[in-house]
């Protein structure tokens, strides 16, 4: 594919055919080197482009994910890659519209469009004429709506090699006792705990689940409400979810409080003493001398419209005259759908504008030509779009602005007033987690930290029940009939009908597939990324004031969303403990803390400012300061990959320390590699000193044998020999032969002066001699020999080592021979 984005450009003969088939057999490709633990391949498709960045390659659905591996690179594709339950929807007839310059000609049209919920929109390219769209398309459509919750790839695992520290209520139970700043007892279990002081108590009267279904089975209220008022005051709350502790001070007796909304009626005139009773025993008096009343606020999240309209299901909000030393407050904060929508446009508009776009070009209006926007063009890009992205990227901050707003508000009131603070919403577990978990975070360091941030989603999101399963449209459990259970699947993320509609790769024609996931409803929605969209405000706020780091919150949310561990599966404690996800699944606080140890101090989930001595009490931001920006690494890593991470300080500290790191490594290698050689060089310098020694000795051997040699044939020479040596091979004599072949005149016997004889001297190894003095004779020539006879081995020729001791002559050949002046020179 060309610049200009025409499908024209794509040589399909450039890319492998798929193998051939058998009947009845899916071609499935060797991905073990792809694959995680129990990860299995279910349809596969060869030859696929990735239209985003026009790589090809082998798009293989598995039981946890789309997997995208480059044919080129051998190497899986992080943009092509998707969890399943990641993905929200699917379109299987896109359509690509031509821009009015390019030829009209017939174009590829195996396309398929995935969109998933982290801001991610891929398209891949099918071989036209094959069934692997369609085989892929029909995995994805049956694996992405598991018809029960055990069918998820979170269960595949086998429940023997899970190694859990704790269980979830046992670090709950830990995290009370923090709060009231005491040690939790190891050695007793966690029914027979006890946790009480002057203002409030934990009570285990949910135990079993009887109070409230969707709160944990420990909780904490004031000590002077009894259990039986409890009861009765949960009758008069949404859901049964009636007023209860999630933070507390113990130095000031403020708390803060979460509930769902009073089913106060139509005419707003209900009441329940039980329920009035408990609000106010939140406001405790205070610790001063006079012990004054301490004042209480009622936050109700909702616009008040949408409060009031809640009046005809019977619900409503609270009237401050029916609760002493109370003031109401609305904050204006809108329900799930319209966050779902908003959410929704922008990841249009990121995709439709971003460098790295769903139909392969860098800028979406120039490929598809938006009919909406026929301005002036500059760039590539439309100068009428920054309406749209004004409008757009401000419907959505403006959402996060008033998340921050009312949870510093929260904060303040708690810190700087020590009032009592009790939020909820309509159900008390959407907008009251965001709000009451960042006042928590504003409030307390502790929470700031790994651990404490591990605590705070434990206690506010999971223990307190947000419907995680519904937010994320993956099966659950629910109770029918009171005892019986069974499999339910929730609504999946997907009616394309009730979101937006979506034109960037064209209008849709009509398929029966274009809607693969349309329900009667729809309750997904991005509560849980706000909430970690706020945070990664107030780091950019506050960059030394958290020991995490923005890419944390961004693989802490791809976590949740992949449903790859058991954690967040479900809607509440109840129903985690009854599907047994706690201990049939891993746990994604172990996997994000080895990540973290793999890296070491200078992992990229570390936030390198981190300084707690600076920020060790709470964060109360101005109002001012409250002016939210596009959290660039999560909404941008996938169109604008270097834009998200470009300037962010973080990020290039991570990136600075990574090629520090990369130098060290580099370092600490050329060092292991200089001290092996200068090892060698050691070795390699001994051995030639012992070389040297041994080859001086040799040197020094062979001058004496030369010097002897020199000698022997000077002495032979001394009486006309010519001296020829030679070597017996004899194995048993090993005898060494001197011959001598002697040429001499005519004597006075009358001899034939031509007559040519040899005289040879015969060496024998010393081995072969013996040690005994009688086998050793000297002949009379023997210059040592005295009267009393040859002295061996005393003799002084024996101490000198000579190389004549041992030789045996024959001496009558010299006799023999007629030594004349011509043999001799002149000297």
């Amino acid at each position: 594919m060309d610049g200009s984005g025409s499908w024209d450009a794509i040589d399909w003969n450039q890319i492998e055919d798929p193998r051939p088939r058998r009947p009845g057999q899916a071609v499935k490709e060797s991905m073990d080197d792809f694959l995680l633990e129990d990860e299995e391949v279910i349809a596969q498709g060869h030859g696929v482009i990735l239209l985003n960045n026009r790589e090809a390659g082998t798009l293989s659905v598995t039981n946890f994910r789309l997997l995208f591996v480059s044919q080129a690179k051998k190497c899986v594709i992080d943009l092509g890659t998707i969890p399943l339950t990641t993905i929200e929807k699917l379109n299987d007839d896109v359509k690509l519209q031509p821009l009015p310059h390019l030829s009209d000609k017939s174009r590829p049209r195996e396309l398929l469009q995935v969109i998933g919920k982290d801001m991610r929109i891929i398209v891949f390219a099918f071989v036209p004429k094959t069934k692997q769209k369609n085989e892929v398309f029909d995995a994805l459509r049956r694996y992405t709506k598991p018809a029960n919750l055990w069918d998820l790839y979170a269960f595949s695992c086998d429940p023997s090699t899970i190694k859990n520290d704790s269980e979830p209520k046992w670090r709950l139970l830990r995290e009370y006792f923090r709060l009231f700043r005491k040690s939790l007892p190891q050695s007793r279990g966690a029914g027979e705990v006890s946790l009480s002081n002057d203002w409030w108590r934990l009570t285990r009267v949910n135990s079993s689940y009887s109070l409230c279904s969707t709160y944990p089975s420990e909780l904490i209220v004031p000590r002077s409400i009894s259990d039986e008022d409890l009861f009765q005051a949960s009758t008069f709350r949404s859901g049964k979810r009636l007023p209860v502790i999630s933070w507390c001070d113990p130095g000031s007796g403020a708390v803060l409080a979460r509930s769902s909304q009073p089913m106060v009626g139509l005419m707003m005139n209900f009441r329940n003493n039980a329920d009035e009773k408990l609000v106010c025993a939140l406001s405790s008096r205070t610790t001063d001398d006079k012990g004054s009343p301490r004042k209480l606020y009622i936050i109700d999240a909702r616009p008040r419209a949408n409060a009031l309209a809640n009046g005809a299901k019977g619900g409503g909000s609270e009237s401050s005259s029916n609760y002493a030393r109370s003031e109401v407050l609305f904050l204006g904060i809108q329900n799930i759908h319209t966050m779902r929508d908003s959410l929704s446009r922008l990841r249009d508009y990121v995709d439709a504008h971003g460098s790295i776009s769903s139909n392969g070009s860098p800028s979406a209006v120039s490929v598809v030509g938006d009919r909406r926007n026929r301005g002036s063009t500059w760039g590539g890009g439309n100068l009428n779009s920054m309406t749209s992205f004004s409008s757009t990227l401000g419907e959505w901050l403006n959402h996060i602005q008033n998340i921050l707003v009312g949870a510093s508000w929260i904060a303040a009131q708690i810190a700087e007033e020590a009032a009592s603070v009790l939020v909820h919403c309509s159900d008390g577990w959407d907008r009251t987690t965001q709000l009451v978990a960042l006042a928590c975070l504003l409030l307390d360091p502790y929470y700031r930290t790994f651990s404490g941030f591990q605590a705070l989603v434990e206690k506010d999101w999971l223990a307190f029940g947000h419907p995680f399963a519904e937010r994320m449209g993956v099966p659950t459990v629910t109770e029918i009939g009171g005892s019986q259970y069974e499999l339910l699947r929730q609504p999946s993320l997907g009616n394309l009908s009730s979101s937006p509609s979506r034109n960037v790769l064209g209008a849709s024609g009509p398929s029966s597939h274009v809607s693969v996931q349309s329900q009667t409803s729809n309750n997904s929605s991005p509560i849980l990324l706000q909430w970690l969209d706020c945070i990664s405000q107030l780091l950019r706020l506050y960059p030394s004031a958290f020991q995490f780091s923005s890419k944390f919150l961004v693989d802490f949310m791809d976590s949740v969303l992949s449903c790859r561990f058991g954690n967040f599966l479900c809607n509440s404690e109840r129903e985690r403990e009854q599907s047994g996800a706690t201990s049939s699944c891993r746990c994604m606080w172990s996997y994000l803390a080895d990540l973290r140890a793999s890296g070491g101090i200078f992992h990229e989930h570390y936030n390198p400012f981190y300084d707690p001595v600076k920020h060790n009490g709470a964060l109360l931001p101005p109002a001012a300061a409250l002016a939210p920006t596009l959290w660039p690494q999560f909404y941008l890593r996938w169109t604008c990959p270097i834009e998200s991470q470009g300037g962010d300080l973080e990020s290039q500290w991570h990136a600075m320390n990574k090629k520090y790191a990369e130098a060290m490594k580099a370092k600490d290698i050329a060092e292991w590699r200089a001290k092996d050689i200068k090892m060698k060089m050691e070795s390699v310098k001994q051995d030639l000193q012992r070389e040297r020694r041994s080859s001086s000795t040799a040197v020094a051997t062979a001058q004496s044998a030369q010097r002897e040699n020199a000698a022997i044939k000077k002495a032979i020479e001394s009486i006309g020999c010519t001296i020829k040596f030679s070597t017996s091979e004899n194995q048993e004599d090993r005898t060494e032969v001197l011959s001598c072949s002697l040429r001499r005149g005519t004597d006075a016997r009358g001899q034939d002066e031509n007559g040519d004889f040899s005289v040879s001297i015969s060496a024998i190894e010393d081995g072969l001699v013996s040690e005994a003095p009688g086998d050793h004779f000297c002949e009379s020539l023997c210059p040592f020999r005295t009267r009393e006879g040859c002295r061996w081995p005393d003799a002084p020729c024996a101490q000198l080592g000579s190389q004549f001791v041992g030789l045996k002559a024959n001496f009558d050949a010299f006799d023999r021979l007629s030594i004349q002046d011509c043999y001799f020179g002149p000297e």
